[in-house]
């Protein structure tokens, strides 16, 4: 092998391989979704040569030229005494450089920039430009497998995230000569036989690392569970209400989904996609500047890299709005589809009407609601409220390799309506104007076909005059407020901060949280507030597969081999999830050959030109193709150390660590031993759960001192109905005592019995045994009896 390092002292690289040790052959050790590392010993007495210095880029090719290693010396080479000379005292100087992701490596990877179910190497390649696009070349990679949700860790690493990503796609990347590099495991094969002589049996060596399990169970992350309607009575003097239970929240990453305040400049390319042929959007004093557009609808747009995934409680807000005479175009849009106005889900459209600049919300490309007509010289705040019962729209999905071939898991796309109102503030009023209410779902009902992700548009210009102060979209948790007054009035209630022109503030701590009015909007006596949100758990499935525990109970005994773990990546948010781990799990544990580890020694050789590997240099993520004694055996590479034989012509050594699926994870990452809060299941599915739809529009519709009435939000199935209980499980065909009523209508009555009630409710089918919902839709009633 050849090396070169170049100082940093404008000489260029410069050829090292003279001084290298022969007591310490040059190595290169290459491992599957991490950086590659290059070790080494110069001796430089007498060599020509200098020190080598931190920072200093290595190079290390092949006799063929065939860069085997690029990167660059993290740290001081290490000088080891090795005695006296002539001139004084000789020293070894131990080197260990590590591959081109090491620039990325030392820049913070930014919070946010969730992936959603896009290609994996679509996604790697928008992680690499959002870190620091500028000092690996990311242009070449694309496809890929696609991914379920990829959420960036910021406290960890490029590589580390890269890897994540790059094993959820069931890929492998690498960096080399400044390129990013990424492929689907095991679209590169090397066959090797020892029946042609391309392998030698006495250096193969293969075990089986795990035991067989078929009976599988595992814990993902906190996850929403329950939907709860929580009632409470104004009096017109209390201010503060109480929750029963803690509602499930967005974490620290998830909560800040877009935030910009338009005061640097330029356009952060990590955060941005521009398209603006004309020049007409800038900087300004008041931010973001636009000066009109090319006249085309979705040809000027300022949007967001990153789709937002539309679940839970989202806020999209644009500040310090200023639109000028002849404006036409979209603000704060959320796109389903390519950003036209045909495809705006939610925004607030802008044009003209008799001479006035027109400002009307937008939902699936067709103005609602009332309009505000934008004054010269004022300043707006503008508002989109969105509350989805469900969190969590896009499913997980899990790959593993089964017999040879790649399969996924899980996946999909959750259907649910949401909540929508549009509000406006004029700024110059005063520093707490109450918000317009533009628009609110709660007086006309909610919007039934909505999208699972969405592109944010901060601007779509036909042609905008005017500037925007800020802009942010924030995942605020499941929470969302409603009252109904006296008169039957029914209205959305707005959650912010004082100061923001809204109605309530939410706050938590200790487990509890609080829903507080502010002075001027406490309930009044006879307004009924309902709060709704999720409650939280810890997502969990075990499932079995019944085949395997029949087959090893053949002869007697008991079949089952039980396996609890933790899905560690890609991340379970539900049980849902789980339950495609649990699945993608049993395809390969159950399998002995997805059991086996082992490595593999090959010499490879310069003489005659040819190399001992059949299509090409061994990369992790290979495939082995083994044939052993005419047994066929298809491993993974997860490791190759390239050991320099200091000979002429050249000999590599090459020490191969290979690992199949249940051996060592490759799409899905686990640790053993499932989360203590689990609520451990205690019988074993044998797939996915069959469960019927939550009932995620249930309502109250009338609440007295006698009675709820209650409206399921759908029909029973055929032999089926809805059944109410008093605690949160055992639901079934039995008649416990917590059992209140069953239902074979959408519309029914639950008597009250006292001030706090809590009632859940689950559908089920008329199939023998039933199937329920997997999630209760519950009423917490704290409102007074007769």
């Amino acid at each position: 092998m050849t090396i070169t390092i170049d100082n940093l002292d404008g000489e260029g690289p410069v050829d090292y391989s003279g001084a290298l040790w022969a007591g310490a052959p040059l190595t290169v050790e290459r491992g599957l979704n991490v950086p590659s590392r290059c070790r080494g010993v110069l001796v430089l007495e007498g060599s020509g040569v200098g020190t080598p210095v931190r920072r200093g880029r290595v190079v290390v090719s092949n006799e063929a030229g065939s860069a085997l290693f690029t990167g660059y010396l993290a740290t001081e080479p290490v000088a080891v005494y090795e005695g006296g000379g002539l001139t004084g005292p000789v020293y070894r100087y131990a080197f260990d450089a590590v591959s081109d992701e090491w620039l990325l490596d030392r820049l913070a990877v930014p919070a946010g920039g969730a992936s959603l179910g896009v290609a994996g190497g679509a996604a790697l390649r928008t992680l690499t430009q959002r870190v620091g696009g500028g000092l690996v070349s990311a242009a070449g990679v694309t496809g890929g497998r696609n991914i379920g949700v990829f959420q960036p860790v910021p406290a960890d690493a490029w590589s580390a995230n890269a890897g994540a990503l790059a094993g959820a796609a069931y890929g492998a990347y690498r960096v080399v000569d400044g390129a990013l590099l990424f492929t689907s495991a095991g679209s590169v094969t090397h066959a090797l036989s020892d029946g042609d002589g391309t392998l030698a049996p006495a250096a193969l060596g293969v075990g089986h690392v795990k035991e067989l399990a078929n009976d599988v169970t595992l814990t993902g992350e906190r996850e929403p569970t329950a939907y709860v309607t929580e009632m409470f009575a104004g009096d017109g003097t209390t201010a503060a209400f109480v929750l029963s239970e803690a509602a499930f929240k967005a974490t620290a990453a998830q909560a800040k989904v877009v935030s910009e305040p338009f005061d640097t400049g330029s356009f952060d390319p990590a955060v941005w996609a521009v398209t603006d042929p004309g020049s007409h959007l800038g900087f300004g004093a008041g931010g973001l500047v636009m000066t009109g557009g090319n006249g085309f609808d979705g040809q000027t747009t300022l949007t967001a890299v990153d789709a937002i995934e539309m679940g839970g409680s989202l806020v999209v807000e644009a500040g310090a709005v200023v639109l000028g005479a002849g404006s036409d175009g979209v603000l704060c849009g959320l796109f389903s589809g390519s950003t036209v106005r045909a495809n705006c889900f939610a925004g607030y459209n802008v044009r003209q009407s008799g001479g006035a600049t027109l400002v009307t919300p937008m939902l699936n490309g067709v103005e609602v609601g009332g309009s505000l007509t934008a004054l010269s010289g004022h300043a707006y705040t503008l508002r989109i409220r969105l509350h989805c019962a469900e969190m969590q729209r896009v499913g997980q999905t899990y790959y593993a390799r089964v017999d040879g071939v790649v399969e996924a898991f899980g996946g999909g796309l959750v259907s649910a309506p949401m909540s929508v109102v549009f509000e406006v503030v004029d700024t110059g009023l005063s520093s707490n104007t109450p918000a317009t209410v533009l628009y609110d779902s709660a007086v006309v009902g909610t919007v039934g076909s909505t999208p699972a992700s969405c592109s944010f548009c901060a601007v779509a210009a036909v042609q905008i005059f005017g500037s925007m102060g800020f802009c942010r979209v924030t995942q605020t948790g499941s929470v969302w407020v409603v009252s109904r007054r006296a008169s039957g009035v029914t209205f959305t209630r707005l959650i912010g901060e004082a100061g923001e022109g809204v109605d309530c503030k939410l706050t938590g701590s200790a487990g509890m949280d609080v829903v507080t009015f502010f002075a001027g909007r406490i309930p009044l006596p006879g307004e009924t507030v309902s709060v709704s949100y999720r409650r939280s758990g810890r997502a969990v499935a075990r499932i079995e597969d019944a085949g395997s525990v029949a087959a090893e109970a053949a002869g007697g005994g008991n079949g089952t081999a039980r396996w609890l773990g933790r899905v560690v990546r890609p991340q379970a948010r539900s049980s849902a999830d789980c339950e495609s781990a649990a699945l993608a799990v049993l395809s390969f544990a159950t399998a002995r050959a997805a059991a086996l580890s082992g490595s593999y020694r090959a010499v490879v050789s310069a003489a005659g030109g040819t190399a001992e590997f059949v299509g090409g240099d061994v990369w992790p993520g290979d495939v082995l193709a083994l044939t052993v004694d005419g047994v066929a055996l298809n491993v993974i590479v997860r490791k190759v150390a390239i050991v320099d034989g200091h000979a002429e012509p050249e000999v590599l050594g090459y020490e191969i660590g290979f690992a199949n699926d249940w051996a060592e994870g490759l799409g899905i990452d686990l640790s053993e031993g499932i989360s203590g809060d689990a609520a451990f299941p205690v019988t074993a599915g044998t797939g996915a759960a069959e469960v019927l739809a939550n009932l995620q529009q249930m309502a109250v519709t009338s609440a007295t001192g006698s009675a709820l009435q209650v409206d399921a939000g759908t029909a029973a199935p055929v032999g089926g109905g809805f059944e109410v209980r008093l605690r949160d499980g055992g639901f079934g065909a039995g008649a416990a005592a917590d059992l209140v009523l069953r239902s074979p209508v959408r519309s029914f009555s639950i008597p009250r019995v006292s001030a706090g009630e809590r009632y859940f409710v689950r559908m089920y089918d008329g199939s023998a045994p039933s199937l329920y919902s997997r999630w209760s839709s519950a009423v917490f009633c704290n409102l007074p009896v007769a």
